[in-house]
């Protein structure tokens, strides 16, 4: 219970915080902010971000020496014996075996087998019970280049690393981007829609009266009905399209997908400032795009694995030492104790003969290399070419918006004359619907081209290596 009410009074605080956010339209840069701070994705790279760097950190510990210890504990079934059995015997009846040699001696045979027995209990090992203890130090000192090569390998893959975490925020934001101006147009379509389906409303009233005063048809009347429906259907899809795109930016901006956001530009078109067509250089993107300096990197990383291949050509040699003990003792004729000794050394191992192994590693690291050459030049075509798609693209964006808007002018006019026709009873019914129908296509290809023309800036921005993403 203790411990419950602090969780429910801390997700409580949070659902008020959230709720406080989101009580005012959120901003481009609050969604992008957002965004940046609860992405999964995000939250993976940064973790893959932090492995590397461990990596790196554990190839740099290749340079100091290593330590390890050891221990060991052995039961046998027969123990170490210094004396094999016949030697055994011959000393326990070396009495005996005297006195028949020299009869001088024969009253000593006692004492002298005592003396052989006593030589053999002297030299007896406890030896069914053995343990041993080791500690070994192993300092590099020269290995080929290995380890360098190594370490230079893994620092690349860090910053590679770290590009990849950057080209991730990136991708959220351009993804928050296309969500939040896709609210934006669905919203500005919705007031669109609204509008027409008040004008062809306002017609079929129009229409019903005329027919009652028999200067309409019921024909006109009923394709004025048919696209009051349309009107009505097209309101609907435009509504549930503007919930589903609320939910997409509250799953990015990491928000309850049912909370009920609202962003700065919904607002009436006519407070929304045009877009103004943003630029950028091919020799910005070729020095920028992370792409292009992860394929770089791996190309480095290649060459460092040709060394690596190079180093197995070459000898190594290492510093050792050590301290071992055992008991019983090996150093003290197996006496029950535990002692040791120390060692140091010199280590070298020279490669001979490998049947080829070596020369086709070095050969396969080689043509790697060459591949990852050859992607990064390759890559550096798609981003020029790229970039300048995306200028053309931001260009006939502009254009196209400067055409719908002569064009929403016109039909603004055209929509005006007819109605004035239709009152003065010189223009019939048809092309009322069709100057309607004209103003409201008109209108949603403005809005269309307005949006086109900010993401074609974003879409830009992002193959130039140009897109803000820091400061979230």
């Amino acid at each position: 219970m203790k411990i419950l009410i602090p969780l429910m009074l801390s997700l409580f605080i949070t659902s008020q915080i959230h709720a406080e956010m989101i009580s005012e339209p959120l901003s481009l840069d609050s969604c992008r902010a957002l965004a940046l701070k609860n992405n999964k994705e995000l939250r993976a790279a940064d973790n893959h971000q932090k492995a590397a760097g461990y990596e790196r950190k554990a190839a740099f510990t290749k340079f100091l020496p290593h330590i390890s210890a050891s221990g060991t504990y052995l039961y046998t079934s027969k123990e170490i014996s210094l004396l094999s059995d016949e030697q055994k015997g011959a000393l326990n009846s070396l009495g005996t075996t005297v006195g028949t040699l020299v009869p001088s001696l024969k009253g000593m045979e006692g004492a002298l087998n005592g003396v052989g027995g006593t030589l053999v209990e002297g030299l007896h090992t406890d030896t069914r019970q053995m343990g041993a203890v080791g500690v070994m130090l192993t300092q590099p000192v020269y290995m080929g280049g290995k380890i360098v090569a190594y370490n230079r390998i893994t620092h690349y893959a860090e910053q590679i690393a770290r590009l990849q975490h950057d080209l991730a925020l990136e991708d959220v934001v351009v993804a928050v981007d296309e969500a939040y101006w896709r609210i934006v147009s669905l919203k500005s379509r919705k007031r669109l829609a609204q509008s027409y389906y008040d004008l062809v409303c306002r017609l079929d009233s129009d229409v019903q009266r005329m027919i009652a005063e028999g200067v309409a048809t019921k024909a006109d009347g009923l394709s004025v009905r048919v696209k009051v429906n349309e009107a009505k259907v097209a309101l609907i899809q435009v509504d549930n399209g503007l919930s589903l795109s609320r939910m997409a930016l509250c799953q990015l901006c990491g928000l309850e997908m049912t909370s009920p956001i609202t962003v700065t530009d919904e607002a009436d078109d006519t407070q929304v400032a045009d877009p103004v067509p943003a630029t950028a250089e091919v020799e910005t993107a070729l020095n920028r795009r992370h792409e292009l300096n992860m394929l770089s990197l791996s190309s480095d990383i290649y060459r460092q694995k040709i060394r690596l291949a190079r180093a197995e050509f070459l000898p190594s040699v290492a510093l050792t030492g050590g301290y071992m003990a055992s008991n019983p003792s090996v150093f003290n004729s197996f006496e029950r104790q535990m002692k040791g000794m120390w060692n140091v050394g010199v280590m070298v191992n020279v490669p001979l003969v490998t049947f080829g192994e070596r020369i086709y590693k070095v050969k396969a690291a080689r043509e790697e290399a060459k591949a990852a050459y050859t992607r990064l030049e390759e890559t550096r075509e798609k981003v020029i070419l790229q970039v300048n798609q995306n200028k053309q693209k931001v260009q006939e964006a502009f254009e196209r918006l400067n055409t719908s808007r002569r064009s929403t002018e016109e039909a603004d006019e055209n929509l005006r004359y007819a109605i004035l026709g239709l009152k003065e009873g010189v223009i019939p019914v048809s092309h009322v619907l069709e100057a309607q129908t004209a103003w409201m296509k008109a209108h949603a290809e403005m809005v269309s081209a307005r949006i086109d023309l900010t993401l074609a800036n974003t879409y830009l921005l992002k193959s130039a290596g140009s897109l803000p993403v820091k400061g979230y």
